[in-house]
């Protein structure tokens, strides 16, 4: 069995990685997700949180937001709406984005207000939890 699977880490943007990986950690719907070489076929909603992988010997992290993962033997595609390293981080400004959605959240909103907001709220609360090294 080959040690490593091709994986694809894909914003609206750009490819923030593609590149060879030999394990991945992802956050889903119900906690986190560990991938392998030779895994089972899946498809599954990805949460905003903390990716890991490991690239040649070197464990990475990327802050992700929601999206969806295609998990196949020999490769992974990670389709999510945004990527960052965890030193790309704006912890002040994250700290605002969350009182925004905090604020949004209190007010009298539409479904579509209320889950944007939902969805706000999660995606600056996955960048507050990381540290950036």
């Amino acid at each position: 069995m080959d040690k490593t699977f091709y994986l694809e880490i894909i914003t609206p943007e750009k490819q923030f990685y593609v590149g060879p990986a030999s394990s991945l950690v992802m956050p889903a719907l119900d906690g986190e997700y560990g991938v392998r070489p030779g895994h089972e076929p899946i498809v599954t909603a990805i949460e905003p949180g903390l990716v890991r992988f490991q690239a040649d010997g070197a464990w990475n992290e990327v802050v992700v937001s929601d999206g969806f993962a295609e998990v196949m033997p020999d490769y992974v595609i990670l389709l999510v709406s945004s990527a960052e390293r965890p030193e790309e981080i704006d912890r002040a400004r994250a700290e605002r984005a969350k009182e925004r959605a905090e604020e949004r959240l209190r007010q009298k909103q539409s479904v579509r207000e209320y889950h944007l907001s939902k969805a706000a709220l999660a995606r600056a609360m996955a960048r507050l939890r990381v540290r950036p090294k």
